[in-house]
């Protein structure tokens, strides 16, 4: 999803694009960057295995795709001398505490998609110090894909009530803002390298379904609010992770706007849903 955006924004502003599927460059082949990556490029890596719950099955993968082959395109880069920025999580954190996590706050990741993906940052940095690191969170398109708010829009024109889940806290961010915050980096001008970018605000998964439903015209009393427990998972999930860009925009990153307007205009540009016949 990133990924597309990125490609097809960067196009529209003239710039010259090489997006490539994993089919095509595999990152978890040390020898396959070596193929694509020219002195002065900027690589954004948009490769992960996302899949938080079968991660903690499939581990080995998980670590492959997400610490192994961020560290295989750093090194690439290093060598060729291009730049890189590297999409991380704000699952690396734990959750404990209930402020906007910092840049250089204590990380402490409890999956194994968490982990796989801290040590992703780690692994890259080693290699490539300059490189550019980039937390988002819940990201989401909004129009007919499988991202949370698309979900929550379909569920939206049903009816019937909806559970959701009220004690996951985090910072919702709209693809469009976040590739948005991914070219201002390209542009080179921020030296920073570790850098937080999520729409401002912080909101629970059961806010920001009701948030949804208003916004789409449907009844946002039809969300019922329940506990993590009452939907488990295979892989824990931070009861907060709320991201502050304060430090990042200390750095020159210009912030993302509040978390509703962002909402307000994914939706608007989703369109209407598909007719079901």
């Amino acid at each position: 999803m990133v990924g597309r955006f990125l490609a097809a924004q960067a196009r529209r502003q003239g710039r010259d694009v090489l997006a490539l599927t994993s089919a095509e460059w595999d990152i978890t082949d040390p020898t396959a960057a070596e193929r694509f990556i020219q002195s002065g490029d900027v690589v954004v890596n948009c490769a992960a295995y996302t899949r938080v719950d079968a991660a903690e099955e499939d581990h080995d993968l998980a670590h492959a795709v997400n610490a192994l082959g961020p560290e295989n395109v750093a090194h690439a880069c290093a060598r060729a001398g291009a730049d890189l920025i590297h999409i991380s999580t704000d699952y690396v954190f734990s959750g404990a505490q209930r402020r906007p996590y910092e840049i250089d706050d204590e990380t402490g990741p409890l999956s194994v998609y968490a982990r796989t993906k801290l040590a992703g940052e780690l692994s890259v940095l080693a290699a490539m110090p300059d490189a550019h690191i980039v937390r988002t969170a819940w990201v989401y398109e909004g129009a007919d894909g499988s991202d949370f708010v698309a979900v929550m829009r379909r569920v939206a024109s049903g009816d019937g009530p909806v559970d959701v889940v009220a004690d996951q806290i985090g910072s919702p961010t709209y693809v469009g803002d976040l590739v948005g915050a991914l070219l201002e980096i390209v542009d080179g001008s921020i030296r920073e390298p570790l850098l937080h970018a999520a729409n401002e605000g912080e909101v629970s998964r059961f806010d920001q379904a009701r948030a949804v439903f208003e916004a789409v015209g449907a009844d946002p009393e039809r969300v019922r609010p329940v506990g993590t427990d009452a939907h488990p998972r295979p892989a824990p999930r931070p009861p907060y992770s709320a991201l502050s860009s304060r430090k990042s925009a200390e750095a020159g990153l210009t912030p993302l706007r509040p978390w509703r307007e962002a909402l307000a205009a994914a939706l608007d540009s989703a369109g209407p849903l598909p007719s079901t016949p």
